[in-house]
């Protein structure tokens, strides 16, 4: 008989940990912080996102010109 483990491998990512262990240090009055500063794993994480997509962008527009350039002048 062979085992046969379907179970998805997954979790939790370092910024949903750190977010979450803030949020309860916060919540206990251990830490004194700016709930900015709690919740910076999360929003860090979404400007990090948000900025290579952008970055991404400018880089396939840019790419995309050349491409049309290239193809004008041909």
């Amino acid at each position: 008989m062979s085992k046969n483990n379907t179970s998805p491998a997954g979790g939790l990512s370092l910024p949903a940990v750190l977010g979450i262990v803030f949020i309860i240090l916060k919540l206990c009055h251990v830490i004194d912080w700016s709930w900015w500063w709690v919740l910076a794993p999360f929003w860090i994480t979404i400007a990090v996102v948000v900025l290579l997509v952008v970055i991404l962008g400018i880089i396939a527009s840019v790419c995309d010109k050349d491409e049309i350039h290239d193809d004008y002048y041909d």
